[in-house]
């Protein structure tokens, strides 16, 4: 709806975030949006938002995959880690998928706001790096681009810890889509994913080194 108004512009997906221009145009755009001035009326909140969706799902007496109550327990350790320091809110996207880019080629543009709010500048990054695929250059090129330079301990860590989150949330939104049957796709095998690529992240030997930077905050 909004590329006939951006002349020239592209629609992003994972193939196109392979460049590592797009990459740096898109953690500009964060820049600017995080750094506005600005602040939204509401407020994302992610642990907030994974116990309403668990207790959704236990009043629709919905399955949840294998293996969950272990990364739930991991999770707690994550939340109590960031919960342990005041953390920078800033106004965000909060749903950054890549087709939420357009790109021009010297600039990207970031639409549709609907789950937009106040929440840590970290929960875009990770959250884009999940769900454009990045890999670990692509990951360094971002950051890198983001704090125009090496990108201090305690954000790269949150940066880690909210894409494992990110993926523990969709775990769960996916089982009350499943719950309640929506056609759209088989929410069940996105479930499982979701979470599979939790775990994976979490058991990642430079997991505990960025848990632990986090734990120490900022220096």
């Amino acid at each position: 709806m909004l590329c006939r108004y951006v002349e020239c512009s592209k629609t992003m997906g994972t193939e196109g975030f392979k460049d590592l221009g797009a990459v740096e145009r898109a953690a500009r755009a964060f820049r600017r949006l995080h750094t506005c001035g600005h602040s939204f009326r509401s407020r994302f909140e992610l642990f907030e938002q994974i116990d309403n969706y668990l207790g959704v799902i236990k009043k629709l007496e919905a399955p949840i995959p294998d293996g969950y109550a272990e990364v739930q327990r991991e999770a707690e350790v994550v939340r109590n880690a960031l919960d342990a320091h005041e953390l920078p809110f800033a106004p965000c996207h909060c749903d950054p998928l890549a087709e939420n880019f357009l790109d021009v080629g010297d600039r990207m543009f970031i639409v549709d706001f609907e789950y937009s709010g106040n929440n840590d500048p970290m929960w875009d990054l990770g959250d884009l790096s999940v769900e454009a695929e990045f890999d670990e250059q692509q990951d360094e090129v971002f950051l890198n681009a983001y704090f125009d330079g090496t990108p201090p301990a305690f954000e790269a860590g949150r940066m880690v810890m909210y894409k494992a989150m990110c993926d523990l949330l969709w775990t769960l939104w996916g089982v009350v889509q499943f719950a309640n049957d929506n056609p759209a796709e088989d929410f069940w095998a996105y479930s499982v994913n979701r979470l599979d690529r939790c775990r994976a992240l979490m058991s990642n030997d430079a997991f505990p080194q960025q848990l632990e930077a986090v734990r120490r905050g900022p220096r």
